[in-house]
């Protein structure tokens, strides 16, 4: 009886120890973070269809700061870490840009559909074990996609890598019409001096007859890290904007949290949701409010845009 008392406490306390995560995953995690110096290339490379007209190479360049802005667990081993991006253009504009959030063991995803359309979707804890979620998000931390995968450290390499749909990319959704869908792998891997984000994707048209490969394409963008005084501009900037954005960020996760289903308005009496909350952020910065009322008025504005 004690054998077995004893027997079932230490398996209890190893399911606790395997259920934090690894020191090595956090710090890869955490290694995207600095200023970098960014290009961005994108090249179509294959389309099933022999008429199909390939479209022109994609390159451009920047300076982005990316940095944890939130995570919560035990200091050391955290189980979710949420990091910014922010551009700087020509040392003084700042755009916010993009935002990841990392879950360990996350077990429920947002799953893109189609047409500004997210379903919820479960995986098992199984199938979660060990694994790190990549939540991405848009400029007005709205939804993008989700994914889970393992982060692997083997031979001096430190990846993470998952295929998810997604909605088209910016540079691209006021452009095209001939697909609805791009289906991402993405690869993440930390180098010494920054890391690469490489990506496989195929644009796929979407209908109730199933999916069509339109064309394939790669991407690599390299984010190499320099002196930290480039992004300082950045750094003034989210230290004034930090708290609208944090409630901005509050609000979606109760919004998100409650739905099994997402679908976003494109416009809304002419205006977009990103110019909404920006205008928003302006009145805020002229005449700051308690949280919680300004919480209220972001939640107004996000739901006149949800279907």
């Amino acid at each position: 009886m004690h054998v077995t008392l004893f027997t079932s406490l230490l398996l209890l306390g190893l399911s606790h120890v395997i259920a934090q995560p690894r020191p090595e995953d956090v710090a890869a995690i955490k290694g995207q973070c600095g200023c970098h110096d960014v290009t961005f290339l994108y090249a179509e490379t294959f389309a099933p269809d022999k008429a199909y007209s390939f479209k022109d190479r994609y390159a451009a360049k920047g300076i982005e700061w990316v940095f944890v802005e939130e995570e919560s667990g035990p200091a050391d081993r955290p189980t979710k870490v949420v990091i910014q991006h922010l551009l700087v253009i020509g040392d003084t504009l700042v755009i916010k840009h993009w935002r990841e959030d990392w879950l360990y063991q996350n077990t429920s995803l947002l799953k893109f559909d189609q047409s500004a359309s997210w379903k919820r979707a479960d995986i098992t804890t199984a199938q979660a074990k060990g694994q790190w979620t990549q939540k991405v998000f848009e400029v007005d931390d709205s939804p993008r996609y989700e994914g889970s995968a393992t982060w692997i450290h083997a031979d001096g390499r430190h990846y993470w890598e998952n295929t998810a749909d997604a909605p088209l990319p910016r540079r691209e959704y006021t452009k095209r019409t001939d697909y609805n869908v791009m289906r991402r792998t993405n690869h993440h891997e930390i180098q010494p001096d920054g890391y690469i984000h490489e990506q496989d994707n195929d644009k796929i048209i979407r209908s109730e007859a199933g999916d069509q490969l339109v064309a394939s394409e790669k991407g690599l963008n390299t984010y190499h890290r320099i002196d930290e005084k480039k992004c300082q501009a950045a750094k003034v900037w989210w230290a004034k904007n930090r708290a609208y954005w944090a409630d901005v960020r509050a609000v979606w996760n109760e919004v998100l949290t409650n739905r099994k289903v997402v679908a976003i308005k494109g416009q809304v009496k002419g205006n977009v949701l990103s110019r909404d909350l920006d205008e928003l952020e302006k009145a805020y910065q002229k005449q700051p409010v308690a949280s919680e009322a300004n919480k209220q008025l972001i939640h107004q504005t996000i739901e006149q845009y949800l279907k």
